[in-house]
C-alpha cells in the first residue's frame, strides 16, 4: 500500500485537557514510488483499457478513427507541402509520416495526462493508490494508438513500394523508449501542477502548437542546421538538437525515410538529414534517454511533494 504524504496531528490526553503535540509530514522515496507503480501495473492496464473504451464509446467506426485521423492528416500535409508549395522532397509522405508518428504519440500522451488527476478527482479523494498511474495511463493509451498508426505507415510504405533502412530499425525501438520516458516525465509533472493551476491545461495546448513547428517534421533538419552554421550560431544548433523530440524524430526519419541528401526537382540535391553515421544517432538518443530519466525522477519528486493537497484542491 502506498504511504501517502499526509499531515496528522497527534493529541495527548492529560487529566483534563488535550494538547497538540506535532505535525508530521511523511515523504515517500522515489524508489518506493517506482515500486508502487510497478505493483499497480494491473490497475494501470485497467485504466488504459478504460480510456480506450471511453474514447470510442458509442462510435460506429471505433478504433478505425485512429487509422483515419493520421491518414487524413498525412494526405492534407502532402497536398499542401508537396503539390501546392512544392518543397521538392522526394517521397515526402514517407518523410512526413515518420515524424508524425513521434509527434502524435507525444501530443496524445501529454494532452491526455495533463487533466488526468482532475478528471478522476472522485477516486483520488476516496481510494489510496499511486496517483501517477492516472497520467501514465494516458501514455499507455497513446502507445496503443501509436501501434495503430504504425500499421498505416506500413500500408503507405507498401503502397509507395518504399523500403525503410532495415539495418537501422533498432533506432526506432530506442527512439520509442526515449520518447516514452520523456512523455511520462512531462505527463506526471503536468498532471500534478494542473490540479493547482487549471490554466496549465490550456497553456499546454498553445505550447504544443509552437513545439510542433519547432520540430523538424514538415521541414528538413539540415535546412535549419545549415542556416545556423552559416550565421555562426552553432551553439544554438546544439540547443535545437537538445530537444528530445528533435533527436527522436531524426532517428525515425533516418530509419524509415532513410534518404540523407536525395535529388529533388530539377535534379537538385536536397540536404535533409545529418550525414553522421548510426553511432551518432545512438549517442544522441542515449544522452536524451539519460536526461529523460532524470526528468522522470524529478517529476516523481514534485508529484510526491504536492499530492498530499490534491484532495483539498479537488
Amino acid at each position: 500500500m502506498l504511504v501517502e504524504s499526509t499531515r496528522s496531528v497527534a493529541l495527548e490526553e492529560d487529566s483534563d485537557d488535550r494538547k497538540p503535540v506535532r505535525v508530521v509530514s511523511a515523504q515517500v522515496s522515489v524508489g518506493q514510488r517506482i515500486k508502487e507503480i510497478w505493483r499497480s501495473r494491473e490497475l494501470l492496464l485497467f485504466l488504459v483499457r478504460k480510456e480506450l473504451k471511453v474514447k470510442y464509446k458509442n462510435s460506429v467506426l471505433g478504433f478505425l478513427w485512429s487509422l483515419l485521423n493520421p491518414a487524413l492528416t498525412l494526405i492534407v500535409y502532402y497536398v499542401v507541402f508537396q503539390l501546392v508549395l512544392k518543397n521538392g522532397i522526394p517521397y515526402f509522405a514517407v518523410f512526413l509520416f515518420a515524424g508524425l508518428l513521434v509527434w502524435n504519440f507525444f501530443q496524445t500522451s501529454v494532452m491526455g495526462a495533463t487533466g488526468a488527476v482532475v478528471a478522476n478527482g472522485g477516486i483520488v479523494k476516496k481510494v489510496a493508490f499511486p496517483r501517477e498511474v492516472l497520467a501514465l495511463a494516458s501514455v499507455g493509451s497513446a502507445l496503443v494508438f501509436f501501434g495503430l498508426q504504425l500499421l498505416v505507415l506500413v500500408v503507405a510504405l507498401a503502397g509507395f513500394r518504399y523500403s525503410p533502412v532495415y539495418s537501422l530499425l533498432p533506432l526506432v525501438l530506442l527512439g520509442l523508449v526515449v520518447i516514452m520516458v520523456f512523455a511520462s516525465a512531462l505527463s506526471i509533472f503536468l498532471s500534478a501542477v494542473n490540479v493547482f493551476l487549471r490554466d496549465v491545461q490550456h497553456l499546454v495546448e498553445v505550447l504544443l502548437m509552437v513545439w510542433f513547428w519547432g520540430t523538424p517534421i514538415v521541414y528538413p533538419y539540415q535546412e535549419i542546421a545549415s542556416k545556423l552554421v552559416n550565421h555562426h550560431l552553432t551553439w544554438l544548433l546544439w540547443i535545437y538538437l537538445a530537444d528530445p523530440l528533435t533527436s527522436v524524430v531524426l532517428a525515425f526519419q533516418r530509419s524509415i525515410y532513410g534518404k540523407i541528401s536525395p535529388k529533388g526537382l530539377g535534379n537538385q540535391v536536397i540536404h535533409i538529414l545529418p550525414t553522421a553515421g548510426p553511432l551518432w544517432y545512438v549517442a544522441v538518443l542515449g544522452a536524451t534517454l539519460a536526461v529523460s530519466c532524470l526528468l522522470f525522477i524529478g517529476a516523481l519528486v514534485v508529484f510526491g511533494r504536492i499530492e498530499g493537497n490534491f484532495a483539498e484542491e479537488l
